[in-house]
């Protein structure tokens, strides 16, 4: 059951009473100055006026083969809380180049939405990442949008598997982050490091620490995923440098970072139910830092305040964490002329997500065998969750997990890359606790830049927190000089998807301009307009649209890198594939199955609508040849032009650059181009409407059907002719357009074999065997059941369930039987 109302839950409460008292009782007789309530009020408002909103995609596997379905479910936070009012979440499928492949935008309810990509069988195949983001999060730094890499495999390749870097020789780099960002002279502190390869995976070091008299003053070696640290006390005037190594006995001097002769620095000490700080100086006699602040905040939110006093060795103290949910707390430490000078986050490990469990599985190995398990959370908050069940010997699991639990406590928080977060939440022993604490200290909190929010310096809100659909424009009269002031747009929109129609009329403003707010409506919609002059003094009003960011699809510069997946076991990678290219067949089987009438002697074939278009346009040798044939007039394309539309369709043709003068190449050749089966350029194409294009034939190379032919193939594009546009009825004195909408969602296809049915005859080579985004607990018994029905072959399965509770905690639970 997803979130029914719009209550408020709030996680957050234990902040005023519980902190506050402790603010007050350490540092009651402290008068607070004109600095200290800069830098507070400078969070509260930016917690106030920009809440962060967050995502996450729960997907039925990690990877896939052209001409399967991703299925996916999108978990929708605010403040860690459900995000109950977003209504417009957007995905995106990305090439590694940043072309957006395919996108859709799906309604949200519930702090949830749920969606699919068919990919087709002619999809290039490679590396592709999932973007998924609302309006809101586009205000905010792009790299804190969802993403997730996903590789997608040419099942028609099962025995020729990418190769993977396994070069014995690798290179590799490492970084070091002094605890609260600087060395201080004097000053022991803690030292983290971060080794990775050339492919950006963590890798594992050893080595020593040298001053500028080569003799050793620390040693290196990795703790957990190229990550480690080490006590270093550094004298003033002096160089340090790293001598590290590899399995390999590949060897480097890292240089680290210099020693400062003047500041404070931030240390904590991580105790479970409270958190230990201590301020040094590099100079104990420099009274400029002896008046400090320490805040601590938890998703812009303060939970602590503490003034310091170094003159009176007032530079320590505690953070009292027990009421605190899991997650990052920031520490930083202010000078009184309200300057940051030292940051240090720290991670709050509790065991406080959603309890979930499985239990009463009765799962059956026979082919088609009907199988059953329950769903256990016995908490009574609402929860929202997705399961996914999956064939454990063929769908391989990414080795870098992400999940939703690592993801909304640790990653959407974090810049920079993380290896395998999950591993992290499987348990809190304290060997994971002190990895969790170096993960802190070489990743950094960036959601906000202290010192741009102190000068109120703050985001820039280009694009607004969505509630629906909005059709914005302008209206002007007497050709264009003047904006009609104090009129009014009427609107008839007519849904093909279900025949209805609906009206409205928005007034215009002083400038002209007008919106129509919280359209609701599936797939596409006509838009009827006409301008009209309330006093009649102008005949004439024309109407211009506003184009919303997601009718548009730029080259997407990706801030998370694309990396190949290491560790894959390549046995059952090729199973993987060789199933996926029989299911392929069987849904071809399934689309096209051919049915036999009794007695009737049939000579021909019958023809399909895509025939018939295509017979109705093309001539000559462009009605036959070997290639592709895409119908556009059964189809709303989102993409600007032609070659848009194309990119990644295609298998070997390879579109790239300027969407509107894209390079070409095919086996090595640029394809011919012909619009009408006339020789055109690309920049004719380019501009050739999406909207008015019938037909798309592209032939593979060489193609000799047109003048000079091509040894690169051809694209030819044939536009519209009477009749195609369908449903584009006219309205007297009305002007039309159409505007996209939701995206429709596919239901999953799951068999019930205790009926008989025709398809059933097919083979069953699903990998995937059961996917529901929406799956509710009873209130009472705390638990439901699954039913589903296995493949033909599968014998073990992976059940993987994850979700969000009203209160804001997240849940996951896997098991694989």
């Amino acid at each position: 059951m997803e979130f029914s109302s719009l209550k408020k839950y709030s996680r957050l409460k234990w902040l005023i009473p519980v902190f506050s008292a402790g603010i007050l009782t350490a540092f009651s007789l402290v008068p607070a100055d004109d600095w200290q309530d800069k830098i507070t009020n400078a969070l509260a408002l930016f917690n106030k006026r920009y809440p962060q909103e967050k995502v996450y995609l729960h997907f039925d596997k990690d990877f896939y083969a052209s001409g399967e379905t991703i299925w996916f479910k999108a978990y929708i936070m605010i403040q860690n809380q459900p995000s109950l009012t977003a209504s417009n979440l957007y995905v995106e499928l990305l090439d590694k180049d940043g072309n957006v492949v395919m996108k859709k935008r799906l309604p949200a309810a519930g702090a949830a939405a749920a969606g699919d990509f068919e990919l087709p069988e002619t999809l290039k195949t490679g590396q592709y990442q999932v973007r998924a983001y609302t309006a809101w999060m586009l205000n905010y730094d792009p790299e804190f949008l969802f993403y997730k890499n996903i590789e997608i495999f040419d099942p028609a390749k099962k025995n020729a598997l990418p190769s993977r870097d396994t070069a014995i020789s690798r290179d590799f780099a490492v970084q070091f982050f002094p605890e609260g960002g600087n060395m201080l002279q004097n000053a022991a502190g803690q030292i983290a490091f971060k080794a990775i390869d050339q492919n950006g995976y963590p890798i594992a070091i050893a080595g020593t620490v040298q001053n500028s008299k080569k003799q050793t003053v620390a040693e290196i070696k990795t703790v957990h995923d190229g990550m480690g640290s080490f006590e270093l006390t550094p004298a003033a005037g002096e160089n340090y440098k790293a001598i590290v190594r590899i399995a390999t006995g590949q060897q480097k001097e890292i240089a680290l970072p210099a020693v400062q002769s003047e500041g404070a620095v931030l240390k904590l000490y991580n105790r479970g139910s409270r958190i230990f700080y201590q301020a040094s100086l590099a100079n104990p006699d420099d009274s400029a830092y002896y008046r400090m602040m320490v805040i601590a905040q938890v998703q812009n939110q303060m939970i602590y305040k503490a003034v310091l006093d170094a003159g009176e060795g007032r530079i320590s103290g505690f953070i009292p964490t027990q009421s605190l949910p899991s997650g990052i707390v920031q520490v930083t430490l202010f000078s009184d002329k309200g300057q940051p000078l030292s940051e240090r986050l720290a991670f709050i490990r509790k065991n406080d997500q959603i309890d979930l469990s499985f239990m009463n599985a009765e799962l059956s190995k026979d082919p088609r065998g009907k199988s059953s398990i329950e769903l256990f959370a016995p908490d009574s908050v609402q929860t929202s969750m997705s399961i996914s069940i999956t064939d454990a010997d063929q769908v391989l699991k990414d080795p870098d997990e992400h999940n939703i639990i690592s993801n909304m406590l640790l990653t959407s928080d974090l810049k920079g890359y993380i290896y395998n977060p999950a591993w992290y939440f499987q348990d809190t022993t304290k060997e994971r606790l002190q990895a969790l604490d170096l993960v802190m200290l070489t990743n950094g909190w960036r959601r906000f830049n202290w010192q741009k929010i102190l000068n109120n310096d703050m985001p820039k809100i280009k694009f607004p927190y969505e509630q629906g659909m909005s059709l914005k424009g302008t209206a002007v009269t007497n050709t264009g000089r003047y904006p009609l002031v104090g009129g009014k747009v009427d609107f008839i929109f007519k849904q093909p998807l279900d025949s209805s129609t609906s009206f409205a009329s928005a007034p215009t403003n002083d400038k002209g301009e007008f919106e129509v707010p919280n359209l609701q409506f599936m797939d596409t919609v006509l838009v009827f307009f006409q301008g009209n002059d309330k006093q009649k003094r102008w005949k004439d009003v024309q109407v211009t649209f506003e184009p919303h960011f997601f009718d548009k699809s730029p080259q997407v510069t990706l801030p998370y890198p694309m990396r190949v997946p290491e560790g894959l076991d390549l046995a059952a990678m090729s199973r993987f594939l060789n199933t996926a290219s029989e299911s392929n067949k069987v849904n071809r089987s399934m689309s096209n199955k051919t049915v036999y009438l009794k007695e009737v002697n049939i000579r021909d074939k019958k023809v399909t609508p895509q025939q018939t278009t295509e017979q109705r346009y093309t001539s000559g040798l462009f009605s036959s040849g070997d290639g592709y044939t895409f119908d556009l007039t059964k189809e709303t394309p989102y993409q600007t032009n032609v070659f848009q539309y194309l990119q990644s369709k295609v298998a070997g043709l390879n579109i790239a650059g300027d969407i509107n003068n894209p390079s070409m190449s095919w086996r090595g050749a640029k394809p011919s181009l012909y619009l009408n089966e006339m020789p055109v350029d690309v920049s004719m194409l380019a501009n050739v409407n999406i909207n008015d294009i019938a037909l798309v034939k592209v032939f593979r190379p060489p193609f000799m059907g047109g003048f000079g032919g091509g040894a690169g193939g051809a694209i030819a594009v044939y536009t519209k002719k009477g009749g195609d546009n369908k449903g584009d009825e006219t309205i007297r004195g009305f002007e039309r357009m159409k505007k996209a909408g939701y995206s429709l969602v596919k239901e999953f296809y799951s068999p019930d074999y205790a009926v008989k049915k025709e398809v059933h005859a097919l083979p069953d080579k699903r990998l995937t065997l059961f996917w529901s985004p929406y799956i509710s607990v009873d209130s009472i018994t705390h638990a439901t059941t699954i039913h589903f029905y296995n493949n033909d072959f599968s014998k073990h399965f992976r059940i993987v369930v994850e979700g969000i509770a009203a209160d804001g905690r997240v849940g996951r639970v896997e098991q694989v039987y």
